[in-house]
């Protein structure tokens, strides 16, 4: 019931469909006789869209998740394995046009694929099944499979899991898998943003990770001095947003993340900051 739950929360509340959804409210309670609450909706609407889409409040809401983990630098600590966590290949699209389709956050699987060539000894380990409610059709696992010499991973040191639908099961399913010691080093990869709790989720599971943050929406806290000139993209950085916070919130009351926004202290030392393609 978590899975399917999870999705009607996010579709409700991401901002963008909740605030389109006050406007048609309004409206019908406009049409129905009810003229103060119905025009106080549209308004309310129409305030809520310029400011996400235009003003910094995008920013403000990216910003925490972003910053909470630091860049990852190498320290010389041997590197036992990489984690590559699903979420940036659009599978539907990618099997009906028979090639890899990235989206917005293919970056990890980039970032994924220089880590292997910088740690040719380290096992690497790629997460992501189906987030279809439906089932069925392509995992993102197979896809990676299918896709791994055109994205640059090495297909024989991959590890697949593709039963995952979302990132407590990322967690659970990975831990299970690869069995990790105490004294490994395992880099996650995944969205900045996604970080905390993509942190937090494999802490729970007993799995001790070092965070590998890419995919980054923000410039810094300057971007909280900048405006979108586009509203879409606004709209975009703050459904991201809230909906990664709604998923802190949800997680943590599931108990399936370690604390309310994870951080680095009690994770492996992760300074500031080194090209993995260099």
């Amino acid at each position: 019931m978590f899975f399917p739950a999870s999705k009607l929360v996010f579709f409700l509340f991401t901002p963008s469909n909740f605030l389109i959804l006050c406007v048609l409210a309004g409206a019908a309670l406009f049409g129905l006789g009810w003229r103060g609450t119905g025009g106080f909706l549209v308004v309310f609407a129409g305030i809520g869209l310029a400011l996400g889409g235009l003003s910094p409040l995008p920013a403000l809401a990216m910003l925490p998740l972003e910053e909470r983990f630091p860049r990852f630098e190498d320290d010389g600590q041997p590197v036992t394995g990489i984690i590559l966590l699903g979420g940036g290949i659009e599978t539907r699209i990618a099997t009906a046009r028979g090639q890899f389709v990235g989206n917005d956050a293919d970056e990890r699987q980039t970032y994924a694929a220089a880590l292997a060539r910088r740690y040719p000894q380290a096992r690497l380990v790629f997460s992501g099944g189906s987030g279809s409610l439906r089932g069925g059709g392509d995992s993102e696992a197979d896809i990676i499979s299918r896709y791994a010499d055109t994205l640059g991973l090495p297909r024989s040191r991959l590890i697949l899991e593709g039963r995952s639908r979302n990132t407590y099961e990322n967690a659970r399913f990975s831990a299970e898998l690869v069995q990790p010691k105490p004294e490994e080093r395992w880099l996650l990869v995944t969205s900045g943003w996604h970080m905390p709790r993509a942190v937090g989720c494999f802490r729970q599971a007993g799995f001790r990770v070092t965070a590998f943050p890419v995919d980054y929406r923000t410039g810094g806290w300057g971007d909280l001095f900048r405006y979108n000139g586009f509203a879409s993209d606004g709209l975009f950085q703050l459904d991201l947003a809230v909906k990664e916070w709604i998923g802190l919130a949800v997680y943590r009351f599931a108990g399936y993340t370690s604390g309310w926004l994870p951080g680095p202290e009690d994770a492996a030392p992760t300074p500031a900051t080194a090209d993995p393609s260099r």
